[in-house]
């Protein structure tokens, strides 16, 4: 299987039981694993990086991250691939943090490589906590949900949010962290 194929909807069940696997250090899980689940966690990578240098060296993060810490995860929280898709989008943003070199090539220009997965939002929210998501969002004012949409789903950072919204960086960051508390609360 080549890395943008996806597995059949009857694969990808044994997600948890690989993560568990994984956790006691089992590479034939991890590599089942990361045959079913590469193809959307590129996606993501590659959406917010827009170069595929940088999309595949973040994919080999997330992989070495999720390696580490399989262990973490909790089935009780929220689905195994929302697990991942969070994990990715993280990377993807602490590169985006700490990027230096200039800028390649759009990956815009390279049609071979188009994902036609959903994106960050559509993976977190088709998982089995969505309906408890959307109504916990529900209860954010609109500018707060806007926020949260943007930096989470999207993968803007704060800096950005803050020059979209014409407002100081501290108020951006402080919006969000009251409501990421008031989305605690809900979802708790």
């Amino acid at each position: 299987m080549t890395l943008m194929q996806e597995p059949p909807a009857g694969q990808r069940n044994g997600l948890p039981e690989y993560l568990e696997r994984v956790s006691r250090g089992d590479r034939e899980a991890f590599a089942a694993l990361y045959r079913q689940t590469a193809p959307r966690m590129f996606g993501i990578c590659l959406r917010m990086l827009d170069t595929r240098h940088e999309a595949e060296e973040t994919l080999q993060d997330v992989y070495l991250t999720v390696w580490r810490k399989a262990g973490q995860f909790d089935p009780e929280r929220g689905s195994a691939m929302t697990w991942l898709a969070t994990i990715a989008r993280n990377r993807a943003r602490d590169r985006l943090r700490t990027r230096t070199a200039a800028r390649e090539d759009p990956i815009a220009l390279d049609d071979d490589w188009a994902d036609a997965a959903p994106n960050a939002e559509d993976l977190a929210l088709a998982g089995d906590d969505s309906a408890r998501v959307h109504r916990c969002l529900g209860t954010l004012e609109p500018v707060d949900q806007r926020l949260i949409r943007t930096a989470f789903f999207d993968g803007a950072t704060y800096t950005q949010l803050a020059a979209r919204a014409a407002r100081p960086l501290g108020t951006i960051k402080s919006r969000i962290r009251r409501a990421l508390v008031r989305l605690k609360e809900c979802l708790a």
